[in-house]
């Protein structure tokens, strides 16, 4: 019996040891997955309850190496946060919702810090190290589309959209600004909402533009420690 135990617990522990070696790469599909499905979910029409799942998922991964740096205190106050959110739902209060949604945002946010730090404090380049930067580059969309949409359920017209401003149309409007498209269809009409804009569009071509030079300068180097 107690070999039995000790087995299992050696299994658990082996897993979550290699998960935690991969972590990086686990968010960034997780991540990926939710990009992909929160439009799925809006076209066929379901509530949003499958795309707050969708996010919780992506912030609880996202958590994790932080916890695992941090110590479980994070991990605890992360669930608590998390298990708030479907609370203020069910009471259906907008100010609270907000709050916890709020605190959300933060949290996504800072997790895109550590994995953009995680990223740059590479010796070499490896797979978690790039799965790490295109996790922060994600969540920094993902989060700030969904700043947008608190901002406007706060104070309706913050943005100007040719329909509804859904939380489908915040995302897409987070990255189009990330990626510094600039379509046009929807504008920011206050000064906060441009300020966040100005923010995550100059963010954006810094990733893009450091991390490529990161990437580069490492790539080279390893290249000259074979040819040595």
């Amino acid at each position: 019996m107690s070999a039995a135990i000790d087995t299992r617990a050696g299994g658990l522990h082996g897993f979550a040891q290699g998960y935690l070696r991969r972590r990086y790469t686990v968010l960034f599909y997780m991540l990926l997955l939710t990009v992909g499905g929160v439009p799925l979910i809006t076209t066929l029409g379901f509530t949003g309850a499958l795309v707050d799942f969708l996010l919780a998922a992506s912030l609880l991964a996202a958590v994790t190496p932080i916890g695992q740096a941090r110590k479980p205190g994070v991990m605890l106050a992360v669930a608590l946060i998390w298990l708030a959110r479907p609370v203020t739902v069910w009471f259906d209060h907008p100010l609270l919702s907000a709050a916890t949604l709020g605190l959300w945002i933060l949290i996504g946010l800072l997790a895109a810090g550590f994995a953009l730090r995680f990223a740059m404090r590479a010796t070499r380049v490896d797979a978690e190290h790039l799965y790490a930067a295109l996790s922060a580059y994600l969540l920094a969309g993902i989060f700030f589309g969904l700043l947008y949409w608190v901002l406007e359920q706060t104070r309706p017209g913050t943005f100007a959209a040719p329909g509804d401003f859904s939380r489908m149309s915040a995302f897409y409007f987070s990255f189009v600004t990330l990626a510094t498209l600039g379509y046009g269809d929807i504008v920011p009409r206050t000064d906060v909402a441009r300020g966040l804009v100005i923010v995550e569009g100059v963010g954006g071509q810094l990733f893009l533009a450091v991390m490529v030079a990161r990437l580069v300068s490492l790539y080279g180097r390893g290249d000259q420690g074979i040819s040595s």
